[in-house]
């Protein structure tokens, strides 16, 4: 049924309206950012800084080792990136692509684990790591995505029943191996997939404070959701410094979603090639 013009203007209000909404507490950090103590806390509220204050930034990445923050996480995020797509992937395509006994059983118990909440398993996990050595090591953030994710497996096999079966029935016709066609066919086929468990992997890298709080000790391990945290310990007073950190945490998550929106919502939208 084709919608009026009305119709699709108060549409186009209510989506604008629920954007500025949503955008109002990221402006109000950037904002922040750029303020004097004074414009801080000044009442009524200062929305626009009459002076932008740009060496806050400076400011505030020379209070804690930044660039050192910044080095671990990347490569925390960068490893538990490549795991997860690997190991999902691969679990995520012995479940739809090849029958083996048990299959079905083993598929349900893997949706089962996605019931427990962290906290349940937290102390056994921590005792395991401990027991191994890896403690005050990023082992314990890294390995666990190379044994895949329960959530990542099911999406992505969802993804991979969309792939009409005769194209690796033609693959295995033409001798590709299950190998070759999970390395030829249906990865390629899957970039969207592949691109969203990437980006959500990342981001749950980025933003993680509980493990590296848990697991490291050294300093010059920490990750900037640590240093973050070392900020407000710090230098909690100083508003504006804080929101500057914050701002520069945040900026490469909005800047990898910018670019990514496309393949991210081809991707969660979870379709594939229709038969």
């Amino acid at each position: 049924m084709k919608r009026g013009p009305l119709s699709v203007f108060l549409s186009h209000v209510a989506l604008i309206g629920l954007g500025l909404f949503f955008f109002l507490p990221f402006y109000w950090l950037v904002s922040t950012s750029l303020k004097s103590d004074q414009e801080v806390f000044a009442m009524p509220p200062v929305w626009v800084p009459k002076e932008l204050l740009w060496g806050n930034f400076l400011r505030a990445v020379q209070y804690i080792p930044f660039g050192l923050y910044l080095k671990n996480t990347l490569v925390i995020c960068v490893l538990s990136v490549l795991g997860t797509v690997l190991s999902s992937s691969l679990v995520a395509y012995s479940l739809a692509r090849i029958q083996w006994p048990g299959r079905d059983a083993l598929f349900v118990v893997l949706l089962a684990t996605m019931m427990l909440p962290g906290q349940v398993t937290m102390i056994p996990v921590f005792a395991i790591f401990r027991t191994l050595g890896w403690v005050d090591t990023i082992n314990p953030l890294v390995v666990p995505h190379f044994l895949g994710s329960g959530f990542f497996i099911f999406m992505l096999r969802q993804f991979f029943m969309t792939i009409p079966l005769e194209l690796s029935d033609a693959a295995r016709i033409d001798g590709c191996s299950e190998w070759d066609i999970y390395r030829r066919l249906i990865l390629p086929l899957s970039r969207p997939a592949l691109a969203t468990v990437g980006l959500f992997t990342f981001i749950g890298s980025w933003n993680d404070f509980g493990g590296p709080l848990l697991y490291l000790n050294d300093e010059r391990k920490a990750t900037l959701s640590l240093g973050l945290q070392q900020f407000v310990s710090q230098h909690g007073a100083e508003w504006s410094l804080l929101m500057a950190a914050s701002t520069l945490m945040t900026l490469p998550i909005i800047l990898i979603f910018f670019f990514a929106q496309r393949t991210f919502i081809q991707g969660i939208t979870l379709t594939g090639i229709k038969g």
